[in-house]
Order: structure tokens, then C-alpha cells, then sequence
């Protein structure tokens, strides 16, 4: 039920008269800068008539949603310095930032960082000048503007970014703005169920505001063309306590701010008392937390009819309400009449072009300042994890493919011990797969995060707890946003997914890699965050079970495409790889990290020195595989056999095998990749190998029989310049297979060892048609591999037993 207070919170007037005019004063400012911002290039404080060469001929940003906006912060802003509270601001609207941005410069933020913005007629226009304007910043809160941690652009992950950013904060409240277009967004959808994964003893408090200005880019919205009793009862289900806060087009704006600021205060004091009384008791437990529906015209405070066509409250209003100001006077006209209706000479001094004092003071100071925050530039909390030593996990591998283990079963222990020792700083991301994923180990230290009800039988293996540090939800979308809150606030964390899916988040993958790419390049004064680690596990390979729908290597082509500033793929080839990679890729900063590793039982290579040389080194020579080299004499090779990948690198031993018993004369180097931007060249990439580095491991002229884990064009894209491209010979994924045996579905993609060996031969002019005897044999192997699967439904004895022979 919708919690009812006593008396209604709109008839509640908790602004006196004096903070009533100062905050509609401050939010009058706000919007003046707001199409400021949009409009002009000069002439800031209208100290002259608005001229066509001071308006910018293009004219970008959203008008639509910013009054909203920048009426929110300027609330918060009350209640902050009030109650002292430790708080940030999202905003999740597209191309909002004129609605935050305005704030951001009045409160001292943005001159303080960007000197030149300074608070003056000067900086002003400067300010102005920059707005969606070449080489300066855009029309989202992107990483350029203080206390952002949430791009606008982000469309549906606004209110999951906020949960993440509160988790183990017990002190912050993260007020998060989301659009009502966002609204529309399946992961939005889905961000609403994080109130079932909050402790109220550990974690903070998000307080969600839902703008309901009735209209996206062209039409209405959905949630805003339904009763006010369905719209209630759609958050009450979702198990919040929703509070109307209703302005209409033409109502007194005075009683909009005092309905306001009656709801935000009855919200923040609901929030600390929830919170108080679970610290108290102990008990942590769910509770209907508030949220806020507000409902105010699109475009508030904005032209109300343009060119006989509706505006404020309409479409319209979205983007820009008004255009072409070089050649229609009118609209020049309309746009002066439009920034003169918030009296700027009442806002600033002319003579100096500062915001009012007595305006300012409204303002927090210092840190709490949301656009000052720390918890919105992470890096600034951020500490290093207190990490375990690695090798203390590894496999004791004494000859090399002779054991099996668990490649992710390996790195769970470890990450139990990395769980153990980080309690509070430290999370692991995943939809409803740990378990799945072999990384259950975790379950020794910690439980699933876990706040609503459950049933006794639930006991019985469900590792379900209100204090649980294992995040599980079927909704990838939601624990990504979640995991990026975290990190950028100053945490560490990990994902992992079934690599066919990670498609899933494809595109917050994209934003999340501009984000960092942006402020490690561009925005000096944001301090260095833990990297977003992925690990992608239950691969492609062995998704033989499952079929064809869990067959999809991809991501890591889309992850290839981003810039080489913050991008890594590692595919380690054993436990002990993987244990190297994860503790390099835990310790990291500013990257994402794409970590392909199986969860099922393979064979074991290196020890754990071997693999620390190996994983550093990131592409490597094994010699043990390899017999070009006897020692004494090594020889040029005949043929290169380069692998990347758990399974894949089984079955180019097990064709290299087959080539040194059927042709011992034959000389072979065997190379494996861990990194596998080492294959590109160091011009395009900062791991990529120079020119004479590669040559020297792959030669020059020599055949190269690629067995690469995912689609196989992936490699040529990465080798394009490397010394005649035409000799790599590259075999992957190509969308063959359904239900398989492990061996069968490796056959349909050309990927197996016989397929290997058949290759070697095409391909290396020594063996000539002298091997067309070895060749038909592997022909015949394929055919009566094939059969035995067909036949009894798994792959024989000698493949699923084979070991490393030498």
C-alpha cells in the first residue's frame, strides 16, 4: 500500500518565505544557463539585444528535460546541507547535461576544475561557447562533467549504476533522475528489483525520481498515459512507496517548489530512519523504500507555442524549441523574450558577471557539493585489494598434458581468498551461473546477496543472505550496471557470463570503454579506477549440450573494435594461466579485461613459474611442444602450429603429435597466445609485438596453421600487417554445430586435430604427395569419429583420455 502520511505532503509548506524565493531564483539561474548553453556564443548576460553572430549556427542539446533536472538538484541541494548528508546525483535522461551542468558551474564546481569556465561575464560565455560545440564537450553528463558516474546516452542503466554505486557506502544516498523515455527500456525494467539486494545496515540508499514529462523524442510515454492508481501500483509492486509530485503547465511555480521540497525532506527522513533502525536492531531486512514520481511539463518554463505549434508540455520541446535564429528574426525575438523571462540582472551582477551571493550561499561547500563528491570520481577512495599470493593456487603440473582440472574451478579458490581478504570493497557479478561457472569456492566466504523472501527448503543449498557478497540476477543488464557503479565509486569486482550471452550487454560494454577511454585521454582530473573485469566462461566449445543458440564467440570481436588505450583479451590456456591473468587483471586499473576461460575439466601445461613467464610474456614459444629447436642446432621450421584458446590449444597438441609420430623429419614450432593483442602490430596496439618480434617467432615466409578460438577473420583482422599475411592459415568458429559430441562440433568447424594435420600437409611443399597416405588416414578418422558419436552419443575413449604423448 502507498504510504499515506498524516497529512498530505502537498499541502506541507517547509520553505520560508526567504528560502522560497532564493531556491526559485537558483532554478531560474539554472535554466538561464540551460538555454544559454543550447543557444549562445556570446553575449552571456544579454547585456546588448541578442544578435544573429551570437547565437551558434548549429544548434545542439535537449531543452526538454534539463528544468526538471536542475529543479531536482537545486531540492537536494536544501537537504544536503540540512542534514549534512553525503550524496550524489545521476541523471538519466538523453542528453541531459544542460539540467546538471547549469548547477555544476553555479555551486563553484566547474570553475574550479576548468579554470577558464572562470565565474565571470568571461567564463560565462566561455561556458556557453563550449556546449555541443567542436572540440569541446557533448549534450550527455559525460565524463567531462563533475560528479557524473553515469552517462545520459546510457538509455535504461541509470537506476542500476545508482544501487552499484551504494553498495558498501553506508553513508551515501545516490538520487537518481530517470526519463520517463528511459523508463520504456527493458533494463530499466529489470534496475527496479536492486531494492531486493540492498542492506540497509551496510550498503546506502538510492532514491529514484521518476520525471514524467509525457513525451520522448516524437511521442507520448508510455507510463505517462496511465491512471495515477495503475502507475502506483506498478512501483508498489516493484516494492517502493511511491510520492506524486504533480506540476502542471500553468500552476503557481511557487507551491510546485514547495510540494517538492515537503516530499524530498518526508523521503530523506524515511530513508535515515529505515536505515536507523537497522543499524540499531541488526536486522537487516527489506523495506518499501521511497520514490519519487514527478510530474512536470516537457520543456518547462519554455516557449509555449512556437510557430503556432505547442511547445511547453509537448514534443516539441524535446530537443530545440526553436531554430533557424540567423534567418528568422522572430525566433531570435522569442529567444531574448525567452532568456530575459528569468530576470538574469535579479541572478548576476552585471558588473562582474558572478552569481548572486546570497543565491550562491544556497549552495553546499567542499566535498558536499554532489558535483564535488568524491564517490562520483572514484579513484579518489579507491584502494588497491589486499590480494592473496596466486601461486599458492596453482596446479602442480610436472610433465606438461598429463592432469586435469578445472580451469575456472582453480581461479574460484583463489577468488575466495581474494572475497576474504577485501569484505567490503570487493563483489562478483553473474546471472544465476557461480555455481555453474565452477567459482562456488566463493560460497566459503559468502553467500548471495539476497534481501527478499525466502522458504525453508531454500536453506538446502540456495546460499541465500542478506550480508552476501555474490551477486546473482537474471538480468545481465542490471548486474553490469550495477558492477560499473561499483567501480567507478571507488570498488572492485568481477563479471562473468556464459560467453554466448555477453552479447547481452554488448552496448554498455561500448559505453563503459569510451567512459574510460575518454577520461584516461581527455579528463586528467579524474583519478584512475579498478578495471571492468569479464570473465566469459561455459564457451563455445563446450556448448555441444546446449546447442546452437550457445554457440557465439563473438564478444571478443566487438571488444577489438574499442580503443587499444583501455581494451585486453586474454584466452589462458590452464589453470595456471588463468591464475596469472586474473591477479594481473584484479590489480589493474582503467581497462576492461576479457578473460575466456572453460569451466570444464582440461589438461594442465605449465607449472606455475612457467605460466607467470608465460602470461607475461603474453605469446610464447613452447618448447616442449615444439622440435625445431633439438638444443644444439635449431633449425628454421617447417610449419608454425599457433593456438589461442583452452580447447582449441588440446587439439593443436594433439595434431602436433600426430605430425612428429607420421612425420618425425618434419619441423615444428609450437606457439601459444595468451593476450591475444599481441598479435597486432605495436603501431595499433600498446601489447602488440613490433615487426621483428613476430617475425622472429613465426618467421617470415613460413606456413602459420592458426587454431584460434573464436570466429577465425578475427585474427587476420588483428594480423593485417604482418610480413606475407597470406601464409596464416586461420581455423575457428564458423556457426557450425548444434547438439555435438566435444570432438564432433570441433570436426564441423574444421577446428580438431585431424583437420590440423590435413592442413599442415596442403600447406608445407616438403611433403609433397608422399603424405597423401596420412592425409587419407585423417580423412578416414574424421569419417569414423563422425560415426562413434552418431552412433553412441559421445566421442571416443582415445580423444577424451588423450594426453600429451612426448
Amino acid at each position: 500500500m502507498v504510504f499515506t502520511p498524516e497529512r498530505p505532503l502537498t499541502e506541507q509548506n517547509p520553505l520560508s518565505q526567504d528560502e522560497l524565493y532564493k531556491t526559485h531564483a537558483y532554478w531560474r539561474a539554472c535554466n538561464y544557463l540551460a538555454v544559454g548553453m543550447i543557444y549562445l556564443r556570446d553575449n552571456p548576460l544579454l547585456k546588448e539585444h541578442l544578435k544573429p553572430e551570437h547565437v551558434k549556427y548549429r544548434l545542439l542539446g535537449h531543452w526538454g528535460a534539463s528544468p526538471a533536472l536542475s529543479f531536482t538538484y537545486v531540492h537536494l541541494n536544501r537537504l544536503i546541507k540540512k542534514y549534512d548528508l553525503d550524496m550524489i546525483f545521476m541523471a538519466g535522461p538523453g542528453h541531459g547535461a544542460p539540467g546538471v551542468l547549469g548547477p555544476v558551474y553555479l555551486e563553484g564546481t566547474y570553475s574550479e576544475i576548468y579554470p577558464d569556465k572562470s565565474e565571470d561575464e568571461e567564463g560565462l560565455q566561455k561556458f556557453f561557447k563550449q556546449f555541443s560545440f567542436p572540440g569541446h564537450i557533448g549534450s550527455h553528463v559525460t565524463p567531462e562533467t563533475p560528479g557524473s558516474i553515469h552517462e545520459g546516452g546510457e538509455l535504461g542503466y541509470s537506476v542500476s549504476h545508482a544501487y552499484g554505486s551504494v553498495f558498501d557506502n553506508p553513508d551515501l544516498i545516490t538520487a537518481v533522475v530517470v526519463g520517463d523515455g528511459e523508463a520504456e527500456t527493458g533494463p530499466l525494467a529489470t534496475a527496479w528489483h536492486s531494492n531486493k539486494f540492498l542492506n540497509p545496515i551496510r550498503d546506502g540508499a538510492v532514491l529514484p525520481i521518476l520525471n514524467l514529462n509525457g513525451y520522448k523524442i516524437a511521442n507520448p510515454t508510455i507510463l505517462s498515459r496511465i491512471s495515477t492508481h495503475e502507475l502506483e501500483s506498478l512501483f508498489v509492486g516493484y516494492g517502493y512507496t511511491p510520492y506524486i509530485v504533480e506540476c502542471k503547465e500553468d500552476e503557481d511555480l511557487m507551491h510546485c517548489h514547495q510540494k517538492m521540497a515537503a516530499t524530498l525532506e518526508h523521503c530523506i527522513n524515511q530513508i535515515r530512519s529505515y536505515q536507523q533502525e537497522a543499524r540499531s536492531t541488526g536486522v537487516a531486512k527489506r523495506y518499501p523504500w521511497p520514490m519519487i514520481i514527478l510530474r512536470s511539463p516537457k520543456g518547462w518554463t519554455g516557449p509555449k507555442n512556437v510557430d503556432g505549434h505547442k511547445v511547453e508540455g509537448f514534443w516539441r520541446a524535446h530537443q530545440v524549441p526553436m531554430g533557424a535564429m540567423q534567418e528568422n528574426p522572430e525566433h531570435l525575438r522569442k529567444l531574448e523574450e525567452w532568456m530575459k523571462s528569468y530576470n538574469p540582472e535579479e541572478l548576476f551582477d552585471y558588473t562582474t558577471g558572478k552569481f548572486k551571493p546570497e543565491f550562491k550561499e544556497l549552495a553546499p561547500r567542499g566535498h558536499r557539493r554532489m558535483s564535488a563528491n568524491p564517490h562520483a570520481n572514484g579513484g579518489l577512495l579507491r584502494k588497491d585489494l589486499k590480494m592473496p599470493d596466486f601461486r599458492q593456487y596453482a596446479v602442480d603440473v610436472t610433465h606438461p598434458g598429463q592432469v586435469e582440472a578445472e580451469n575456472t574451478g582453480v581461479m574460484g579458490v583463489f577468488l575466495r581468498d581474494v572475497m576474504r581478504n577485501n569484505m567490503t570493497n570487493f563483489r562478483v557479478f553473474g546471472p544465476d551461473e557461480t555455481a555453474s561457472n565452477r567459482l562456488a569456492a566463493l560460497y566459503e566466504v559468502t553467500k548471495k546477496a539476497w534481501l527478499a523472501d525466502t522458504y525453508p527448503e531454500d536453506l538446502d543449498g540456495s546460499q541465500l543472505s542478506p550480508d552476501g557478497r555474490v551477486m546473482e540476477m537474471l538480468s545481465e543488464h542490471t548486474l553490469v550496471g550495477w558492477l560499473e557503479g561499483y567501480l567507478l565509486s571507488g570498488r572492485h569486482g568481477l563479471f562473468h557470463s556464459y560467453e554466448a550471452f555477453a552479447h547481452v550487454i554488448d552496448s554498455m560494454f561500448n559505453q563503459h570503454a569510451k567512459w574510460l577511454d575518454i577520461c584516461k585521454n581527455h579528463v586528467p582530473w579524474r583519478a584512475s579506477v579498478s578495471s571492468w573485469n569479464l570473465l566469459l566462461s561455459s564457451v563455445v566449445w563446450r556448448q555441444d549440450h546446449n546447442g546452437f543458440s550457445h554457440q557465439d564467440p563473438g564478444f571478443i570481436d566487438l571488444v577489438t573494435n574499442k580503443s587499444a588505450d583501455v581494451v585486453r583479451v586474454y584466452l589462458p590456456p590452464d589453470g595456471n594461466c588463468l591464475l596469472s591473468v586474473a591477479n594481473h587483471c584484479l590489480k589493474s586499473k582503467d581497462y576492461t579485461n576479457i578473460i575466456v576461460a572453460d569451466k570444464q575439466k582440461h589438461l594442465q601445461y605449465l607449472t606455475i613459474e612457467e605460466a607467470i613467464k608465460h602470461c607475461t610474456k603474453g605469446i610464447g614459444i613452447w618448447d616442449w611442444a615444439s622440435n625445431d629447436d633439438d638444443g644444439t642446432n635449431p633449425d628454421e621450421p617447417d610449419v608454425i602450429m599457433a593456438c589461442c584458446g583452452d580447447i582449441i590449444t588440446k587439439e593443436s597438441l594433439a595434431a602436433t603429435a600426430i605430425l612428429r609420430e607420421e612425420f618425425p623429419y618434419l619441423k615444428v614450432r609450437f606457439i601459444n597466445v595468451v593476450d591475444l593483442f599481441k598479435l597486432q602490430s605495436e603501431s595499433e596496439h600498446p601489447h602488440g609485438l613490433s615487426e621483428r618480434d613476430f617475425d622472429s617467432l613465426f618467421t617470415t615466409d613460413k606456413p602459420i596453421i592458426f587454431n584460434f578460438h573464436g570466429y577465425p577473420w578475427l585474427i587476420h583482422k588483428l594480423t593485417y600487417r604482418r610480413s606475407n599475411q597470406e601464409r596464416i592459415h586461420v581455423r575457428g568458429y564458423k556457426e557450425e554445430g548444434n547438439i555435438n559430441t566435444p570432438l564432433e562440433l570441433a570436426i564441423r568447424n574444421q577446428v580438431d586435430r585431424f583437420h590440423l594435420v590435413i592442413d599442415v600437409i596442403d600447406r608445407v611443399p616438403k611433403l609433397g604427395s608422399a603424405a597423401g597416405h596420412v592425409k587419407e588416414r585423417m580423412k578416414n578418422a574424421i569419417i569414423d569419429n563422425l560415426d562413434y558419436a552418431f552412433t553412441n552419443g559421445i566421442d571416443k575413449d582415445e580423444i577424451t583420455n588423450w594426453k600429451w604423448p612426448y
